[in-house]
């Protein structure tokens, strides 16, 4: 009868740790969406040309692999993911001048906000209410991140749009893959770091976001 309660105790207490850190993540993942959201029109009004992109891309990308997991645990870890999320924005609102320079472009940015906003609250709502384990997709979608890696690679050589829109399919494919196994994560009481969750979770987000526009953008002829 002790274990029983025992047991029921420790499951009582991770649900409540599981729910914590997805509330921190959700809250997290918003302010960081926002505050991309003020540094992406900052960077529209300046007029920032495309080169910003790749160059926030890098910036960010090393501050995720080096420096963000060694500050995950500590207030500076906040810091941290905003200056990151920020660069990121930074970048994204050089690319989005290209776009609404285009025929439709304000157009084809609205439907890739709307589309990705729609796969992120679909998926997260699937994930939260099935409460399936979706960690057998791990394999899965490092494999598929490979091929993709390789694809992007050779169609710098290519430059086919072809290519070009099969690659940004996939990539929504596995951003969504990821999304779901985040989330699913979290809720199992998996993942306990918010700042690591929000991190990942935002980055699915910013890679549909940027797929969509492409995909979009070809289908536009633009």
């Amino acid at each position: 009868m002790a274990n029983t309660d025992y047991t029921l105790m420790r499951g009582a207490q991770g649900a409540i740790s599981a729910n914590k850190v997805l509330k921190n993540t959700y809250m997290l993942l918003a302010a960081t969406l926002a505050f991309s959201a003020v540094t992406a029109m900052l960077s529209m009004a300046l007029q920032m040309p495309p080169m910003v992109y790749m160059g926030a891309v890098i910036v960010s990308m090393l501050l995720g692999i080096f420096v963000l997991p060694k500050t995950a645990n500590s207030a500076s870890g906040i810091g941290v993911i905003f200056g990151i999320t920020g660069l990121l924005g930074f970048g994204l609102g050089a690319i989005l001048n290209v776009y609404m320079a285009l025929p439709n472009g304000p157009e084809t940015v609205a439907l890739a906000f709307g589309g990705t906003a729609l796969i992120f609250l679909g998926l997260s709502g699937y994930a939260l209410t099935a409460k399936r384990d979706f960690s057998f997709m791990g394999g899965f979608m490092f494999a598929g991140m490979m091929v993709v890696m390789l694809a992007i690679i050779a169609n710098l050589f290519l430059a086919m749009p072809a290519l070009s829109l099969a690659i940004s399919s996939a990539i929504i494919l596995l951003m969504s893959g990821m999304i779901l196994y985040d989330t699913s994560r979290i809720a199992r009481g998996e993942e306990d770091n918010y700042i690591m969750a929000t991190y990942s979770i935002y980055l699915s987000i910013f890679n549909i976001f940027i797929s969509l526009l492409q995909i979009l953008g070809i289908m536009g002829d633009d």
